[in-house]
């Protein structure tokens, strides 16, 4: 059911076109900021009562997951990114993209993106459907169930009526540059190891329900992430890096330097101060073990595993909250 979604909706205007403002700060690289009437809820709402949130089945609930025992329907590969996947039909006509393993015999891809969904979810920040499969069935056709066979699973990621897609947004240009819940973000994707935060990741969504429209801007397709390169990195493997990995290099100038490298390191540097880092620990350290095995069963983690990574993502926060020596 769709009241199973955090957030209340309220009434707002289709974005209008607005002028690029480009401010050059001291000791800071260039801020793009964007000049806009949105409001803060579209990217971030403050979490009720986080530690109750569902980390298993998501803000959307079970009702919204696929069925494991289902047969699909083929009905065209999905057309972008770097690893394989096909868009199919359940029985019941919902329309799904998976995202599957990037070579055969390979572990499932999307477990990391599964994950780290549902954490930037019950912390406050808005996320569409995403679940994850070991395997499914699969036929191409109209033939018989009989037909079918069984493929490697991975991400499913329904098409829902009242989620829009309006294309992506830019981490440069965005009405939330400089806020700190847009700081946080980025700290808690760093905090994860997240190493793929291109533009084109990104989706701006229009959401519509009970006569009431908003706007939703979605950090999407968040597969390289805890040790996973994006293309189905062995979970032990992913695991041992993101172990092996550091997250605070140190501060400098009033700024957080971060160890972990990125290909998107403009977006951090001189950018992220010991406010932003220590706000972001206290947003992750409101969930509770329960709700961080959850999220890693939810991507289909072996418990050994999953207590590899949690142990690392705790000294990780444990590291933010205490930035600055306070």
């Amino acid at each position: 059911m769709l009241t199973t979604c955090r957030v209340p909706f309220f009434r707002r205007l289709l974005l209008a076109p607005a002028l690029v403002l480009v401010a050059f700060l001291p000791t800071r690289q260039p801020i793009v900021a964007w000049p806009s009437e949105e409001p803060l809820s579209s990217l971030w709402e403050e979490p009720v009562d986080p530690a109750s949130a569902n980390l298993f089945d998501g803000p959307w609930g079970h009702e919204q997951a696929p069925d494991p025992n289902a047969t699909f329907t083929f009905l065209r590969p999905k057309p972008n990114g770097v690893t394989p996947g096909v868009i199919v039909r359940d029985p019941s006509g919902r329309e799904w993209h998976v995202k599957q393993a990037a070579r055969e015999g390979a572990d499932a891809d999307g477990p990391a993106e599964v994950v780290v969904s549902r954490v930037l979810s019950a912390v406050g920040y808005h996320q569409p459907p995403v679940y994850f499969l070991p395997s499914f069935r699969m036929t191409t056709g109209a033939a018989a169930a009989a037909a079918a066979r069984t493929n490697a699973g991975g991400r499913f990621r329904p098409h829902i009526a009242p989620l829009v897609d309006l294309g992506s947004w830019s981490w440069q240009r965005n009405p939330f540059v400089g806020t700190q819940a847009y700081q946080a973000l980025l700290v808690i994707l760093r905090l994860f190891n997240s190493t793929d935060l291109k533009d084109s990741n990104n989706a701006l969504y229009r959401v519509s329900i009970d006569d009431q429209v908003e706007h939703w801007y979605v950090v999407r397709d968040l597969a390289a992430a805890l040790g996973d390169s994006g293309r189905a990195t062995p979970r032990a493997v992913a695991a041992e890096r993101y172990e092996q990995s550091r997250f605070i290099a140190g501060v400098r100038s009033g700024f957080v330097e971060f160890a972990n490298g990125s290909p998107s390191q403009e977006l951090f540097h001189h950018r992220i101060t010991t406010d932003d880092v220590r706000r972001a620990g206290d947003l992750l350290a409101l969930l509770t073990d329960r709700q961080w095995r959850d999220a890693f069963r939810a991507g289909g983690y072996p418990p050994e595993i999953a207590d590899r990574f949690i142990r690392k993502i705790h000294l990780n926060i444990e590291e933010a909250q205490h930035i600055g020596g306070t």
